[in-house]
């Protein structure tokens, strides 16, 4: 079969470009390489979405038992995680036959990350979220630590960073190393506003506040952090929706312009997202797929392996080709 390739011409200037607009050779073939799958890099991949990793499913939870499980599936079936910022630079580097899946936490409970103490040594919890996928990776090491953390920095029930006030064992000042440790493995970290607000009922001021001083928090445990990422509590969009993507809010405290930007929003839901080299990628709007008490990862992955507008982004596993069926 013969294969077609395009390259743009903007090649010639490789070093004009910023890194999200970087030229991509576009393959188109029918032929697989050495994998039963076929590429299709224009497919759709799964932002997986969870939230309370606890005892027993239920809303907006999880049992520890079934997150071992989706990630084992997740594994088996050939999807390879992938942080935000691979998305939004088009810089994915998956194995050939392998599809990205981008991991989301939202609300940041002690569920998802909790230090126990052992002689002296704060250790991470290996029933929590963090313990359980890291416990994954030493055996997979084919999967690195990669996932996007929508954090709260000041909200209710130990939601504060992973956990406050002696919460579920957590103490205030774990709080900062808690996010430091996630960056320094390789996670990322992501505005989730300061305390789950509905940002549709405030005025501007509010949601500038909101989101503001969420990223300045980010920022006092993880100095130069760059958030580009916002996941919308409820789903709700601001009445002025450019705010969810550039604002500002004046800290009287230190007298100055505290400054957002986010490239990416996410939904509460919405189904598989579009490839970022699919011309209608939006990261403004990217649908994730929640997975809670009685919505299964198992029948999105089912579907995503039909033919139809839900088939899976399959990598020929070069980055600098977008490969085609």
């Amino acid at each position: 079969m013969l294969r077609q390739v395009i390259v743009t011409a903007m090649l010639a200037v490789p070093s004009l470009l910023p890194a999200q607009a970087r030229p991509q050779s576009v393959v188109s073939s029918g032929a697989a390489p050495s994998t039963a799958r076929v590429p299709n890099e224009l497919g759709r991949f799964p932002i997986v979405e969870w939230h309370q990793v606890v005892a027993a499913d239920g809303t907006y939870k999880v049992s520890r038992e079934r997150f071992r499980a989706e990630l084992r599936e997740l594994h088996a079936r050939g999807y390879v995680p992938v942080n935000l910022s691979e998305l939004l630079d088009k810089t994915i580097n998956v194995p050939a036959g392998k599809t990205p899946v981008l991991f989301t936490f939202d609300d940041a409970s002690p569920s998802q990350f909790r230090y126990i103490e052992r002689n002296g040594t704060l250790v991470v919890d290996p029933t929590s979220a963090v313990g359980m996928l890291l416990d994954f990776i030493k055996v997979h090491p084919d999967w690195k630590p990669k996932g996007l953390f929508c954090a709260l920095p000041a909200a209710e029930a130990g939601h504060a960073f992973f956990g406050d006030k002696g919460i579920d064992g957590q103490k205030t000042a774990w709080r900062f190393p808690k996010l430091r440790f996630l960056v320094q493995q390789g996670f990322e970290l992501c505005n989730h506003t300061l305390w789950h607000a509905k940002l549709s009922k405030y005025s501007d001021a509010v949601v500038q506040e909101q989101l503001a001083r969420a990223a300045m928090a980010i920022d006092s445990a993880v100095p130069g952090y760059r958030v580009r990422g916002l996941a919308l509590p409820y789903g709700l969009w601001p009445k002025n929706r450019a705010l969810a993507f550039n604002g500002a809010w004046y800290d009287k405290r230190s007298k100055r312009d505290v400054r957002y930007r986010h490239e990416a929003v996410f939904e509460v839901s919405g189904g598989p997202a579009r490839s970022p080299y699919d011309p209608a990628f939006d990261a403004r709007s990217l649908p994730r797929v929640p997975l809670q008490g009685g919505t299964k990862l198992s029948n999105t992955l089912d579907q995503m392996d039909k033919p139809g507008k839900w088939a899976r982004f399959v990598s020929d596993g070069n980055p600098k080709t977008v490969v085609t069926p």
